[in-house]
């Protein structure tokens, strides 16, 4: 079956946000809708193995972040190719709880929509759970982030636990245009698209600018989504 035409549906990124307890947890999710309006009742698509399904799970809560495009790929990385059974994705980003005691991040956010589950789907990987709107706002002020523009302007790529997630055979995207330099070659992340640019460098992780791929140490990571040298292609 030829899947081309699924390339045309178009989706928004948000955070979901779900807690149990004291443990708290978010990840980025494309597959959020309205689907009624009285009552207000909003959809969100969560992979099984997530941690997230299994707080939702739980408690029967979540909340919903509108992202802005002033988030960039380092936020991005942190709440969407992260697990939260592995790190703390609140440790270096400021964290607000909405009315529902559900987490939220401090920043990068335009609005928040608290819902209590009142129903889901089994769709095989995923589960959509239906929840009533018990709570909103208005957070920020910017545009909301599309995932066009993640993937066109951010240069972005999606976690195979997402429910757009098409393996490589299968991306028909056009590939974008970058200007190659014969001798300083970039690389890019075959998880999350971050490009290792040497004239750039990595500051942050210590790589210095002028610093070709091959020089940097094996023990670097990607500052994005924290795989390593060996999970990255020229460019």
């Amino acid at each position: 079956m030829d899947i081309t035409p699924l390339f045309t549906i178009t989706y928004g990124l948000y955070v979901v946000g779900s807690r149990s307890g004291d443990k708290l947890n978010a990840q980025i999710s494309n597959t959020v809708f309205q689907v009624t309006a009285d009552p207000v009742k909003v959809a969100v698509s969560i992979n099984k193995t997530e941690l997230t399904h299994e707080l939702i799970s739980k408690t029967g809560k979540c909340c919903i972040g509108v992202l802005s495009e002033s988030a960039n790929m380092a936020f991005i990385g942190n709440f969407g190719f992260k697990s939260g059974r592995d790190v703390d994705k609140f440790a270096t980003i400021p964290c607000t709880l909405a009315p529902s005691g559900c987490p939220m991040p401090g920043v990068n956010i335009l609005a928040f929509i608290d819902l209590d589950i009142c129903d889901s789907i089994d769709v095989d990987t995923h589960t959509v759970f239906i929840g009533e709107v018990t709570d909103c706002g208005i957070t920020g002020e910017g545009t909301p982030m599309s995932y066009s523009y993640y993937r066109e302007v951010l240069c972005g790529k999606t976690p195979p636990t997402a429910p757009s997630y098409r393996s490589a055979s299968h991306d028909v995207e056009k590939e974008q245009k970058r200007k190659k330099e014969i001798t300083l070659k970039k690389y890019v992340c075959n998880i999350c698209g971050y490009v290792y640019d040497p004239e750039k460098g990595d500051p942050d992780g210590g790589i210095e600018p002028g610093t070709t791929f091959e020089d940097i140490p094996d023990g670097w990571v990607c500052p994005v989504c924290g795989v390593g040298k060996d999970q990255f292609s020229i460019l």
